[in-house]
């Protein structure tokens, strides 16, 4: 999980050493899991222990039915970044551009840096015939969540209704939501997560929504404080803050902005796409060719 990242390198270690300290201090806080004030009497646990089952039940589903609304086009994507990712990955340099190489694969952990891999995963998704690019959220600090800025994929889609639509692809996305030292149930939500997220914005969401909710729970069960980087308007900002969109070419610097949330729709001239859009399907609308 990051707070602010940089465009390019291996800047995501540092963050989680800082933010996993905050945690563990406040693990330790309170080394029973009891925070003050919580009740001990044996009917309030035992309560409270029901409740928590069903807590947990409930979102095990409610996370099972959100993941599962894909769309043949999201499927079609998701496939196409996997294979990506795998190419990438079986590399030998990993695919990284890095001035230190060794570092940066080393310290991403899966070889490469977090800037090459989305700049790769770009390239290979334009390459399959999208409109792809690395897309960089930026939001301000407000009372309850600090600042922050976060890179990463998406697909811009034609439609049949003229109108385009944003696929955010997230190659990274079992691991923002990690937790140190979290509850087994948590830990169990948080390994039903894909690697490889693809989706639209209310489908991206509602996944949001589910985590950021275990999360809080996760925190009170433990006796400790929910984060701010861990609520739902923090983590929604990551992906659904209006985005800047880098160039659709390689080496190109140029951004344009490409919508803000809630809309999933990106109000920008598109460029020509090939005939493997042709059959994108979103919600069963099939897409046409945009010129």
């Amino acid at each position: 999980m990051v707070v602010v990242e940089a465009a390019a390198g291996n800047e995501m270690s540092l963050s989680n050493m800082v933010l996993g300290f905050y945690e563990e201090a406040e693990r330790e806080r309170w080394p029973d899991g009891t925070a003050a004030g919580d009740g001990s009497d044996d009917e309030g646990s035992g309560r409270g222990a029901a409740e928590s089952r069903a807590f947990w039940k409930e979102h095990h589903s409610q996370l099972k039915e959100a993941l599962g609304k894909m769309s043949s086009a999201e499927r079609r994507i998701q496939a196409d970044a996997e294979e990506a990712i795998r190419q990438m990955r079986a590399s030998a340099s990993g695919s990284c551009s890095c001035a230190n190489r060794t570092v940066a694969a080393a310290a991403a952990g899966n070889g490469g840096c977090r800037g090459c891999t989305l700049r790769f995963l770009a390239e290979r998704l334009r390459d399959a015939g999208y409109n792809s690019a690395i897309c960089r959220s930026k939001w301000s600090r407000s009372p309850d969540i600090p600042s922050g800025e976060h890179t990463y994929v998406d697909v811009v889609a034609p439609t049949r209704s003229g109108k385009a639509v944003r696929v955010v692809i997230e190659p990274s996305f079992r691991g923002e939501f990690e937790m140190a030292r979290g509850g087994a149930e948590y830990r169990a939500l948080v390994a039903s997560l894909p690697d490889v997220f693809v989706g639209r914005a209310e489908r991206l969401r509602g996944v949001v929504r589910v985590m950021c909710a275990a999360a809080k729970q996760c925190a009170r069960e433990s006796g400790m404080h929910m984060a701010p980087w861990r609520k739902q308007r923090y983590m929604e900002a990551k992906w659904l803050a209006t985005p800047e969109r880098v160039g659709d070419c390689a080496g190109d610097d140029a951004v344009a902005a490409v919508g803000s949330p809630p809309l999933p729709e990106v109000n920008r001239v598109q460029t020509r796409f090939r005939k493997s859009m042709l059959t994108l399907d979103f919600g069963g609308r099939t897409a046409v060719e945009v010129v």
